[in-house]
């Protein structure tokens, strides 16, 4: 792996090489614990997609659900676990043998089998002695051992366990060949110096490999997983996108990412699609990431002030770590424009354009562009093309795509439609679509008017109220991307907001083919 030579002798992070090629395996149970996300369901096709767009990916094992829980989780993991995927299928069971049963008759190839053993859980919610709970998990394990199927059981809360009963439940399934033993911060409560503690101790004591699963209530799950790395473990339980109860689990890009840029540490995973799976996973669930979302977010590598874009323009490791770059996770860098925007910066992006004014001409750019930032004012990739034409005293570019006219249909009982008319290449077309609501209904066909143009997707859709009232001003702002990750934004206003989205996609479009 190429960054893998960036861990040179006497750099910051050469001092971990105790880990360095050491092999660590990425368990995701982004449809399992992540499907627990509040307000997120998936039907069975979505998490079949997902589970192949995961397998893509390269992980090493997939928890594809609880069976017991619903006909549909039921009929979810049998789909997968029959759809011959590479990586291995894994179904979630308490410690009960109708819950075994029904992995397998799943057709699993692991069964994750669990049972509280913190006292806070065990009194108050399957109120159960100590003596039981040690009885139930190795008769669990034993049942599961018996039918020739690979087996993890988990501790749940174990924390928050007494260590003692912790450690002696733990060997316990040991002796009744239990294959890999889960430790859960099931509430997030573990600072990254107690979890390397105690992932030391059980490592000590029994000789079955070690998973950790973190829960993120503080944000510490993914720093939790690193230290119980460093401190044995050789399993790593992740989300895609972090999803998960309450404040989700450990995230897989971050992880991932983490364990091979930094500790030099090898994993199967194929990084250049953490990007492309994060964003079917964020379509899917319909759970948006912040654009600071680290190796995925939109900002991920996105840079607006002078200095820094200065520097990544010139050498790309000089405000990015450099041991992770863009291409490594299939993103990509982008230069965005703002108040803190310098002249390299303005000059990069319309070089890209095709666009050389003169210095003095690109003085007076820079000065534009700034006054509008300074009036709150997010630059678009139209802005600066319209800033750029004016200054430079050149037409405007083109316009492929021409409005004629704009029509939807809506209601409590009729579909949103949209019906779009305008002239594409100089030919007139129509177009209709349906969609969740008017202004999706609007966009749909657009994008399918141009679609033997170009082929472009909505990256980035916002709309914010800039006047008050019932009759207030809307301003949209859309981002495209087309086929090359190549992306372009415009902004529109109006008292309509279809009107609006409509106006400004159609302004993106244009500019990025005028690109």
């Amino acid at each position: 792996m190429p960054y893998l030579s960036k861990l040179k002798e006497g750099s910051i992070f050469y001092d971990i090489d105790s880990n360095r090629n050491r092999k660590v395996s990425i368990f995701d149970t982004t449809l399992r614990d992540g499907e627990q996300t509040p307000g997120v369901s998936l039907t069975i096709q979505q998490k079949l997609e997902i589970a192949q767009q995961i397998d893509k990916l390269g992980v090493d094992s997939i928890e594809s659900g609880f069976p017991i829980s619903s006909k549909g989780d039921m009929e979810a993991v049998k789909t997968i676990a029959s759809s011959g995927l590479n990586t291995n299928v894994c179904g979630l069971a308490r410690v009960l043998k109708k819950d075994i049963d029904a992995c397998i008759d799943a057709n699993v190839d692991m069964i994750h089998t669990f049972v509280s053993t913190s006292d806070v859980q065990r009194i108050h919610t399957i109120k159960k002695s100590r003596e039981e709970v040690l009885d139930m998990a190795c008769e669990a394990v034993s049942y599961i051992k018996d039918h020739g199927i690979k087996c993890m059981f988990s501790a749940m809360d174990a924390t928050r366990t007494d260590t003692d009963y912790l450690i002696e439940i733990y060997q316990a399934v040991e002796d009744n060949k239990c294959d890999i033993i889960n430790v859960p911060d099931t509430v997030g409560v573990m600072s990254p110096s107690r979890m390397y503690n105690l992932i030391k101790l059980v490592d000590s004591k029994i000789n079955i490999p070690i998973d950790v699963h973190c829960h993120n209530d503080f944000g510490l799950a993914v720093a939790n997983s690193l230290m119980a790395f460093e401190a044995g473990a050789s399993q790593i339980q992740v989300t895609i996108n972090g999803l998960g109860e309450r404040a989700g689990n450990a995230d897989l890009g971050e992880a991932v990412m983490s364990l091979q840029s930094i500790y030099g540490a090898i994993t199967n995973i194929n990084t250049e699609y953490i990007v492309e799976t994060s964003r079917l996973v964020e379509r899917f669930t319909g759970v948006k990431m912040p654009p600071t979302m680290p190796i995925v977010g939109e900002n991920a590598f996105a840079h607006e002030s002078g200095i820094h874009t200065h520097g990544v323009l010139e050498q790309s490791d000089t405000f990015e770590p450099g041991i992770m770059t863009p291409e490594m996770v299939g993103h990509t860098r982008r230069i965005v424009l703002g108040k803190h925007a310098g002249k390299h910066a303005i000059k990069k992006s319309l070089e890209t354009a095709g666009l050389n004014p003169t210095d003095d001409q690109l003085n007076e750019i820079v000065s534009r562009v700034k006054a509008i930032a300074d009036k709150g004012k997010r630059i678009t990739d139209a802005d600066l093309n319209a800033v750029t034409l004016t200054v430079m005293g050149k037409p405007a570019g083109e316009e492929l795509i021409k409005l004629k006219e704009l029509s939807v249909m809506t209601g409590n009982i009729i579909t949103p439609t949209a019906v779009v008319k305008a002239s594409v290449d100089r030919e007139e077309l129509i177009m209709s679509n349906t969609g969740v609501g008017p202004v999706d209904a609007a966009l749909k066909a657009v994008e399918e008017m141009i679609g033997e143009h170009t082929k472009v997707k909505i990256h980035d859709f916002r709309i914010e109220a800039i006047s008050g009232g019932s009759d207030a001003l809307a301003e949209v702002i859309i981002g495209v991307e087309d086929e090359n990750g190549k992306i372009v934004t415009a902004r529109s206003a109006s008292a309509d907001i279809v009107m609006a989205s409509v106006d400004a996609l159609i302004t993106a479009i244009n500019t990025l083919l005028n690109k």
